[in-house]
């Protein structure tokens, strides 16, 4: 990736990314002035900046963590984060009715002036809202990115809301280039990013890193990448942006032949930044149509379309089970070495390993 060399180019300035999570801290020495706490819309502002796991605190500091204090430097650390605190497994029982549910915290995002919307979170049941408001998102032209889940084995298996029409999944790398084994696949795997020895909080405590794995970071290191790319190119749309991502990820395999492991490949928003002639191709074209069933994304532009109704404050109820952190689940603690995005990003100069020519299903839903 080369990251101080695209840091040169774009740090990823003016881009607000919306991280829908456990919460997200302001307060460690890598996000000082980097969470804008006022911009959480107040219908889902409950307990935004109280992380109850860790898990939301250290998304927000791989996309935009400055690295001060000793922390943890993310790979565009000039974008701004804005938090949200949604119902996951770890919220106390207490808090649950009034904690939102990902839909509301997802609509109340599409309505913002984030650009990019990032889920590191896993469910295996479909929710009706949340795939209603993930298509209303992707109407105001928001880029929406998840991880694609971790298992023990990798196999594929339908998650969500990695496996709705309009997001784009990221997959797992390791430092060999090759797609970890807990990964899921699957046909809603657009895209593969570094996932393993990459620190985070231990827990909500907030007192030490562990060395930590999973597509949560895998899609937290993703949307940094396209708020690179988004803010070197503010004129871009939502399209422009995906394509980008796409054309220059590297791979071994045909770009028409997806891989159900890794996508598309890697992501290497270098090869955008590094040319300043960089063709994006239309507009008003969304790159991954044929896998969304359709062009929604058609006239998706930087203009914001009129505001739904607010949304309302979650339900005590929940409508598809419990979800959880997307990594979670594959925390190996112990260490507390701390890493850089440019350090396990570079291993995404090229494509390599698990280069499976496989050609995808179609999206659910």
């Amino acid at each position: 990736m080369q990251a101080e060399q695209m840091w040169k180019v774009s740090t990823g300035k003016g881009v607000k990314i919306a991280v829908i999570d456990t919460g997200v801290n302001p307060n460690t020495p890598s996000l000082k002035g980097q969470v804008l706490t006022d911009e959480t819309p107040e219908a889902v502002a409950y307990h935004a900046t109280d992380d109850y796991q860790g898990h939301g605190t250290s998304m927000a500091e791989l996309i935009a963590g400055t690295g001060v204090g000793g922390g943890v430097k993310g790979l565009a650390p000039g974008a701004k984060i804005v938090p949200y605190r949604i119902r996951l497994e770890g919220v106390k029982k207490s808090e649950e009715a009034k904690t939102p549910e990902p839909a509301d915290a997802i609509r109340a995002a599409a309505d913002s002036d984030a650009k990019i919307i990032n889920m590191s979170f896993d469910s295996p049941y479909v929710d009706p809202e949340e795939e209603a408001a993930i298509k209303y998102a992707a109407s105001k032209g928001k880029l929406l990115i998840a991880g694609t889940g971790n298992t023990d084995s990798g196999k594929s298996r339908m998650g969500y809301p990695v496996s709705y029409p309009y997001v784009v999944g990221v997959a797992a790398v390791n430092k060999s280039l090759s797609v970890s084994k807990f990964s899921t696949s699957g046909g809603y795997v657009d895209l593969a990013a570094p996932g393993e020895s990459i620190p985070g909080w231990c827990d909500a405590t907030l007192r030490s890193y562990c060395d930590r794995k999973g597509t949560s970071a895998s899609s937290a290191i993703a949307s940094a990448a396209a708020a690179l790319i988004w803010s070197a190119h503010p004129d871009w749309t939502v399209n422009q942006v995906t394509r980008a991502l796409i054309d220059t990820a590297g791979r071994t395999w045909a770009k028409d032949n997806p891989s159900k492991y890794a996508g598309y490949g890697f992501v290497r928003p270098r090869i955008v930044l590094a040319n300043p002639h960089y063709d994006p191709g239309p507009a008003n074209e969304d790159p991954l149509a044929d896998a969304n069933g359709g062009n929604l994304l058609a006239n998706s532009a930087n203009t914001p379309t009129p505001s739904a109704p607010a949304s309302s404050q979650a339900s005590d109820s929940t409508s598809g089970g419990a979800t959880s952190a997307a990594g979670s689940s594959e925390d190996s603690g112990g260490s507390t070495s701390l890493w850089v995005a440019i350090g396990a990003a570079l291993a995404v100069i090229v494509a390599g390993g698990a280069g499976f020519a496989v050609v995808r299903a179609r999206r659910a839903g």
